[in-house]
Order: C-alpha cells, then sequence, then structure tokens
C-alpha cells in the first residue's frame, strides 16, 4: 500500500512537470504566430544550435548581423531600406522564438533525467517521454527547415513547411497532456461514463481540431487572413468566385488565399455545430463523471471565445494581440476537447 501511495505521489510529480512543459509550449507556439505576424522569422539567417544562444552584444556586433541579414532576399526585396534599430526589433522576436525552443529542451531534459535516474517513473512509461523529446529535436529541425524555405528566391517561408511545423508541435503539445491526463487520472478512477459511443465522437472531434488548426497554418502561411476581412460574406458573396480555380482544382487548398479562406471558414462552421451538438448531448448523460461534465463546459466556452476572436481578428485586418490570441485559442479548445476525450475512457 504505502508503495502504491509513492507512485501515485511520483505520478502527480510528473504530471505536474509534463503540464508545465505543455504550457511552455503553447508559449512557444503563441511566440511563432507573433514572430510570424511580425515578418520577423527571417531575421536570422543561420541555425547555429549553440553559438546562436548568444545574441550581439554590441553595435559592432549588430551591423555584423544586419549585413549578414542585407545578403538575403527579405532585405532586397521587402525590406530594402530598414534601419538597424527596426532590424533589431524583428531580429529579438526570431531570437526569442529559437531561444525559448532551447528552454524547452532544459525543462523536459533535466527533470526526465532527475525521474529517471532517482526511479520515479513507473514501468512503460519511459519510451513514451523519449518519444516526446525525439519529436521535440526534430521540431527544432523542422524549424530550421522552414526557415531556409524564405532564404532563397522568394522571401517567404512555405507554407507547407509552416503547417508542418505547427502541426508537429500541436502533436508534441497533445501527446504530452494526454500523457498527463493519465497520469491525474489513473485508468478505472471513476467508474461511471456515458456512453461510448460519446468517447469514440470526442476522438473524432479532437482530429478535427487538430486538422482546423493546420487549415489555419494555411491561411497564416499565405496571409490569405488580409485577402477578404469581412463577415460573414467574403467580399459581396458568402461563396467568393475563382475558388477551386487552379489547375489541378485540388492544389487550390493549399496554394489559392481565397480557397484557403473559404475553407477555413466552412471547417469553422462545421466544429461550432458539431462541438456544440456533442457537448449539449453529453451534458445530458446523467451518468457522465464530474471531469468529463467540467469538460464539456470548458469546451463550450472555449468554442464561443474562439469563434469570436476569429471574427474580431478578420474583421479588424489581423492585429497581432488578437491573432495570437485565436491562435492560442485554437490550442486551448484542442486541449478541452482532448480533456472530454480522455475522461470518457476507462
Amino acid at each position: 500500500m504505502f508503495l502504491m501511495e509513492l507512485q501515485a505521489r511520483y505520478d502527480k510529480q510528473l504530471a505536474s512537470w509534463l503540464v508545465l512543459c505543455a504550457a511552455v509550449i503553447l508559449g512557444m507556439i503563441l511566440l511563432g504566430g507573433v514572430t510570424r505576424l511580425t515578418g520577423s522569422g527571417l531575421s536570422i539567417v543561420e541555425w547555429a544550435p549553440v553559438s546562436g544562444i548568444i545574441p550581439p552584444l554590441n553595435e559592432q556586433e549588430w551591423q555584423q548581423t544586419f549585413d549578414q541579414y542585407k545578403q538575403y532576399p527579405e532585405y532586397q526585396k521587402v525590406n530594402i531600406g530598414m534601419s538597424l534599430p527596426e532590424f533589431k526589433q524583428i531580429f529579438l522576436y526570431e531570437y526569442a522564438h529559437r531561444i525559448l525552443g532551447r528552454l524547452i529542451g532544459v525543462i523536459f531534459l533535466i527533470p526526465f533525467l532527475f525521474f529517471y535516474f532517482s526511479r520515479r517513473i513507473k514501468p512503460g512509461l519511459t519510451p513514451k517521454l523519449v518519444v516526446m523529446f525525439i519529436l521535440g529535436g526534430l521540431q527544432g529541425l523542422l524549424g530550421w527547415y522552414m526557415v531556409k524555405s524564405g532564404l532563397v528566391d522568394n522571401p517567404s517561408v512555405s507554407q507547407y513547411r509552416l503547417t508542418a511545423h505547427l502541426g508537429n508541435a500541436v502533436i508534441i503539445y497533445g501527446y504530452i497532456i494526454w500523457v498527463a491526463f493519465s497520469l491525474f487520472y489513473p485508468p478505472g478512477q471513476n467508474s461511471q461514463q456515458a456512453e461510448p459511443k460519446y468517447r469514440r465522437y470526442a476522438i473524432a472531434l479532437s482530429g478535427l481540431v487538430f486538422l482546423m488548426i493546420l487549415s489555419g497554418g494555411f491561411v497564416a502561411g499565405t496571409d490569405a487572413g488580409y485577402a477578404y476581412p469581412t463577415f460573414p460574406l467574403m467580399g459581396d458573396s458568402f461563396i467568393p468566385p475563382g475558388i477551386y480555380g487552379t489547375e489541378p482544382f485540388w492544389l487550390a487548398m493549399f496554394e489559392d488565399i481565397t480557397t484557403i479562406q473559404f475553407n477555413h471558414r466552412m471547417f469553422a462552421y462545421l466544429l461550432v455545430v458539431l462541438i456544440f451538438y456533442f457537448g449539449f448531448r453529453l451534458l445530458q448523460q446523467k451518468t457522465l463523471r464530474s471531469e468529463a461534465r467540467f469538460g464539456a463546459k470548458l469546451m463550450l466556452m472555449m468554442l464561443v471565445i474562439q469563434v469570436t476572436l476569429g471574427i474580431s481578428t478578420l474583421v479588424l485586418h489581423m492585429p497581432v494581440p488578437l491573432a495570437a490570441a485565436h491562435q492560442g485559442g485554437a490550442i486551448l479548445l484542442f486541449s478541452s476537447v482532448l480533456f472530454v476525450s480522455h475522461r470518457l475512457g476507462n
């Protein structure tokens, strides 16, 4: 009994640590969005995992870094004539983004080693934690792969690579909080639950919210949000002219800004209907455990907030604070649906 209680306490410590890691990753996602919105992502033109920790420390180093930036297309085609103080501003956004990525590695690795060597990790959990760490390392490589796409002739990162970078971050985040939920709520705790079909529905909704986030990645990667800053119509019509006008037609989903924004809106409408239906049906279940009931209410609340943020961001022409909040709202909505999915299990 004592060993079981001790392991339960260790599990709570591990879960709290994982939640902290997830929270920092959420901050990383938000900062990545701000970096994109402020046009800062291409300001650091080399990937130096170790030496890159130290920023320019004096005016001479700043000038050398700025001169290096001037050799690349973004300065030559977009920011020609930019002053050194203006460069410092965009540099510091990207620098903070990269430093936070390194900090996440430290926040994860050092406690992991402590928990591992102090034998606080229960059997079967270590491989999951190793997978998280590997995915985090791959995320750094994917980030540089994304940046490299904007250091060539076209000074804009590939929307495909940007969306992959965002998607991998969300996968890591979702995996971490799912494992944390399992540590906070061991299997078999509170046996009463809703019908099994509701869990399948919740898992499907989690997948749809993830796809919605990827859709938002394509909106960000192509600047499609600026194309039609009107709601509920896109310009003068609900269905704008020219959607799916590419050859082949399916390419428009990824490269035509009108189609990308239209699809993002349609995805939002679909999720509003499905999540509201699911949430209210779930709350009608008398055997629903308290955590799942709380999660359902949180899910509905986050949906309302996210819709409000999305419309406001659009009609106000993508102000950075609102756009970043909209991105964060998507992650929190995803978190709430994942939580409901977990608490509807055994």
